[in-house]
C-alpha cells in the first residue's frame, strides 16, 4: 500500500509488513490504514507495505524499501513490525548483523546463523529520537518500552539494512540520503491472539501511539531543515 499527496517537509516514510507465519492479517497494515485516515501530522508521510521476504532480490522487502528511499529521499524512515510476544509498543534501539529465523519467510527461505551484510558492523543503533517518542506515546495513554532486541528475523534485517543505508557505509554518494531511521514493534491484534494466544492491542490504540510518535519524529526533523 502506498499513498501519494503533495510533498511537504519533513517527509517521513513509514513501512509496514504483509501477513506472515500463517496469519491472514498483520497489525502494521491495519495501523497504516488508520493513520492514512487520521488527523494530518507535521510535514508529509508516505506508507509502504513490504513483502515478508529477506535478502536483496527484486521481490524482497529491502529492494522495495530501498527503491522508495531513493525516490522520496525522506528525512526519516520509521519501520513497523509485528511482535506476538509484545504487550506494549516496543521502540527498538539496536539492530544486529545476524539473520537467523525459526520460521521461513514468505518465499520459503529460512536462514540460520548468517550475517545481514558481510563486512558491516555487528550492530547499528537507531537514530530516531527515542526519548521523545516514549514521552509522546505515554502522553496518549499507550504503554511503551525501549527494547534492545529486535530479534533476528526480517524485522531486524530490515532495521539493520535501513541503518546501514542511512550511515552511507554501504552505498555510493548518489544513494546516501542522510535520513534518521528506526524500528517499532507493535503487539498482535486481538483476533490473532484469539487463535494463537499471547498479548494483544487494538489497532486503533496502536495507531494512536504511532501517530503520536510520528509527530515526535517529524518535530525532531524540523530543526535540521531550518
Amino acid at each position: 500500500m502506498t499513498t501519494h499527496s503533495t510533498i511537504a517537509r519533513p517527509l517521513i516514510l513509514v513501512t509496514s509488513f504483509e501477513p506472515f507465519g500463517g496469519s491472514p492479517v498483520n497489525p502494521t497494515i491495519a495501523i497504516a490504514k488508520v493513520l492514512v485516515a487520521s488527523t494530518p501530522l507535521i510535514g508529509s508521510h508516505r506508507f509502504l507495505a513490504l513483502p515478508v521476504i529477506g535478502g536483496i532480490d527484486p521481490n524482497s522487502a529491502w529492494y522495495a524499501a530501498a527503491r522508495m528511499i531513493d525516490t522520496l529521499k525522506p528525512d526519516a524512515v520509521v519501520a513497523l513490525g509485528e511482535s506476538a510476544k509484545a504487550d506494549r509498543i516496543h521502540i527498538e534501539t539496536r539492530a544486529v548483523n545476524v539473520r537467523d529465523s525459526r520460521i521461513p519467510d514468505n518465499a520459503g527461505t529460512q536462514l540460520r546463523n548468517e550475517v545481514v551484510i558481510a563486512g558491516a558492523p555487528q550492530m547499528h543503533s537507531t537514530t530516531l529520537p527515542t526519548q521523545d517518542m516514549v514521552r509522546a506515546c505515554e502522553s496518549v495513554g499507550v504503554p511503551v518500552t525501549l527494547s534492545s532486541d529486535a530479534g533476528t528475523f526480517l524485522c531486524n534485517e530490515l532495521f539493520f539494512r535501513l541503518l546501514e543505508r542511512a550511515s552511507g557505509a554501504s552505498t555510493s554518494a548518489a544513494h546516501h540520503n542522510n535520513f534518521i531511521g528506526g524500528f517499532i514493534h507493535v503487539p498482535q491484534l486481538p483476533e490473532q491472539a484469539s487463535q494463537r494466544g499471547g498479548p494483544h492491542m487494538d489497532m486503533h490504540v496502536a495507531a494512536r501511539a504511532i501517530h503520536a510518535m510520528l509527530h515526535a519524529v517529524s518535530a525532531n526533523c524540523l530543526p535540521k531543515l531550518a
